[in-house]
Order: C-alpha cells, then sequence, then structure tokens
C-alpha cells in the first residue's frame, strides 16, 4: 500500500455489528390534504440502530422502550417503538484488502470471516462480496450465507495498489441501489484504511504536477516527494467527508478490522488511515477494531508459529463479539417533524435513562431527503 498508480515522475514515491440503518427516513403515512388536491407530508419515520454495551464491551439486552432516550437536534423525541433486530433482514458488505499490505494472517482471516457470515446469517439474511485493491471489485452480489463463504475463500491477495475510499464509496452506494427497504445494512472491512489509488487521490497529485509546471522538473527528491504528500492529504481530507455522507446516505453501520495491529504507528499513512475508519464508525454507529496482532514474519520460526496462534485467537473473539452485537441490537423509532431543508443533516442524541453504567452507540445523524 506504498505506491501511487500515477506517472513515471513520481513512480518511485509511495500510499461492519452492528447496528446499521433500516432507512434512515421511511415516508410515513400520516398525510395531509391540503387545498387542491396538494398533500404533505407531516412527519417522518427516523429508525436508528443502538447498541449498547456494558463496561466488559459485551452486549446489553432486555431493555425496553422506558429506557431509551432520543433527542433530534437538541429538542427530546416521543419513541415510537423500539424493536428487536431478530424480525429485520440483514444486508451486509464484507471488503478485504487485498493490496500490497497482506501477509500471512491473510488466510486466517478469510477463514473467520466466512465463519463470521456462517455464524451471523440466517436464510433471509443476504450478503455482498467486495475486494479493495487496484479498484474496487465485486465478487460477489447479494447471495446467502453458504454461496458467500465459498466466494470469501475464493479470494487471492495481490500485492497492486490501494483504493480504499473508492471501495468503501462503491459498498455504500451498492446498498443504497440494492438493499430491499426495511433492512438492516452494514459494512465490514478488513483493511489497514490505507489509499493510493482512488481516483480523486491520484488526480490531485497529478493536478499538483500540472500546477508546478516546469518548475517539477527543478525539484529534488525531497522537495517532490513533499509537493505529493501535501496534495495527497488535502484531497484525503476531501475524501474522508464525502465517504461518511455516502455512510450516512446509505443508512449503513460501519466497522472494520486493522490487520496491521501495532505496526500501524510506524508512519503518518497508517495513522491517518486508521483515523479514517474510526471517523467512519464513530459517525454510523460501529466499532473500528485495533487488535494487538504480534508479528508473524521475525527471523524466529517458532515465535512466528506462537505468534500466529494469538492472533487468530484475537481474530476470532474480534469477529464473535462482531456477530453478538448484530444479534443483540435495538432500532429506537420515532417520527419527526422537523422542518428541514433538503440534503441537512440532522443531528441525533440516543442515551439511556438512569444507565450511565451502560455504553450507547448509534449513529450521529442523518441527512434530510425531501
Amino acid at each position: 500500500m506504498r505506491s501511487y498508480k500515477l506517472s513515471a515522475i513520481y513512480s518511485f514515491l509511495f500510499l461492519a455489528v452492528f447496528a446499521v440503518g433500516l432507512s434512515a427516513q421511511t415516508p410515513t403515512p400520516t398525510p395531509i390534504e391540503e387545498e387542491e388536491g396538494v398533500v404533505k407530508v407531516e412527519s417522518r419515520l427516523i429508525v436508528v440502530p443502538v447498541a449498547i454495551t456494558n463496561s466488559a464491551g459485551e452486549p446489553v439486552q432486555g431493555l425496553t422502550q422506558r429506557d431509551f432516550r432520543i433527542a433530534e437536534e437538541g429538542r427530546n423525541q416521543v419513541i415510537e417503538t423500539v424493536a428487536n433486530a431478530d424480525a429485520v433482514p440483514l444486508e451486509i458488505v464484507l471488503l478485504f484488502d487485498v493490496s500490497a499490505s497482506t501477509d500471512a494472517m491473510f488466510k486466517f482471516q478469510q477463514e473467520t470471516a466466512a465463519k463470521f457470515l456462517q455464524e451471523v446469517m440466517r436464510t433471509e439474511d443476504r450478503a455482498t462480496i467486495f475486494t479493495i485493491g487496484e479498484n474496487p471489485q465485486l465478487i460477489q452480489a447479494r447471495e446467502t450465507a453458504e454461496r458467500s463463504m465459498v466466494a470469501v475463500r475464493s479470494i487471492v491477495p495481490a500485492k497492486k495498489y490501494t483504493a480504499f475510499y473508492d471501495s468503501i464509496g462503491e459498498a455504500g452506494n451498492y446498498l443504497q441501489r440494492n438493499a430491499p427497504s426495511g433492512t438492516r445494512r452494514v459494512i465490514v472491512v478488513i483493511s489497514d484504511g490505507e489509499d493510493t489509488n482512488s481516483t480523486r487521490v491520484a488526480k490531485a497529485i497529478q493536478d499538483g504536477y500540472v500546477k508546478a509546471g516546469r518548475s517539477v522538473n527543478t525539484l529534488d527528491q525531497k522537495a517532490l516527494y513533499q509537493l505529493t504528500v501535501k496534495n495527497r492529504d488535502t484531497a484525503a481530507m476531501q475524501e474522508r467527508v464525502r465517504i461518511v455522507k455516502s455512510l450516512q446516505d446509505a443508512d449503513t453501520v460501519f466497522y472494520s478490522i486493522n490487520p496491521a495491529g501495532s505496526s500501524y504507528q510506524l508512519n503518518k499513512m497508517s495513522q491517518f488511515g486508521q483515523e479514517n475508519m474510526q471517523k467512519f464508525a464513530d459517525e454510523t454507529g460501529g466499532t473500528a477494531f485495533l487488535p494487538k496482532f504480534l508479528p508473524v514474519d521475525t527471523k524466529d520460526a517458532l515465535a512466528n508459529t506462537v505468534n500466529m496462534k494469538r492472533n487468530a485467537e484475537m481474530l476470532e473473539k474480534i469477529f464473535k463479539q462482531l456477530a453478538a452485537e448484530l444479534r443483540a441490537q435495538y432500532l429506537v423509532q420515532y417520527y419527526s417533524d422537523g422542518d428541514y431543508s433538503n440534503g441537512k443533516f440532522v443531528k441525533l442524541n440516543v442515551s439511556l435513562n438512569g444507565r450511565s453504567d451502560l455504553k450507547v452507540r448509534a449513529r450521529q445523524g442523518y441527512y434530510v431527503k425531501n
């Protein structure tokens, strides 16, 4: 993940469950007849997936409507219902990073992810499989758990460029286009979050060279590198904002598992990648897992074997936690009669009455679609 698909002049340079949204705003059957036959929709049904965990990070079940409180733009709302997700079909998109950052853990990540799908999916649920590589690649469209497991196990790693932003955006768009209404929508990503090849990032770097004109030929390696990083980072920040909106528009909850482990701290690009995934998770009510994987490519073969086993156990634990959250989530529903302009981001705050000992995770808001 450290090289760019750019022109030769800089080719030496380097670059999830639980809760998901049912539709954030399902049109309600509460129209008001107005003069000359014009019908105005007075309110919108807002559905907010919510995860409740205790101090040990375990999902908490058994809460009722009286336990929840929700505010929209600071105004308390009347909760219509609090539903259990068991009765709601799940639409999950699983994305595998197949770029140069993959390592000896890749095969185990595949197998563990396949078992996760088998464990969490029911007959009516569907999974879609993408890979994150040079371009977003749809490996399998919406299918059952059994066929999805086969698709996951068929993925082959490739040491190529990484279009991370393009892939996440495409996954969100896919759900928005293809997931039936009234379904829970989740994106689960196995990646370090770094990007070296998304369309807007690559274009920003190329445009930077064009803007520099002939002077680019006089830059030494250090100056050329600084120019590249500046343009890349500017584009990356813009992409972060774009992807957050894309996920919110798709009513999707984002989860990620970073296989880089503690090594993500080695450079700014890796840190930014993890920050991206944390941002996406925070905004949608998901989780960005950062397991402390141990190195498995040292000169000590015995240590590699022991570390591989420990890493495998850690990954299994994460997927079990993810599956438990998906099976124990709440869907809080209320009618909003706020008069908001189309496209406005409406801030939400979900909390519990008298349960400060529990942690609440929910989407931070929704974009109005009039």
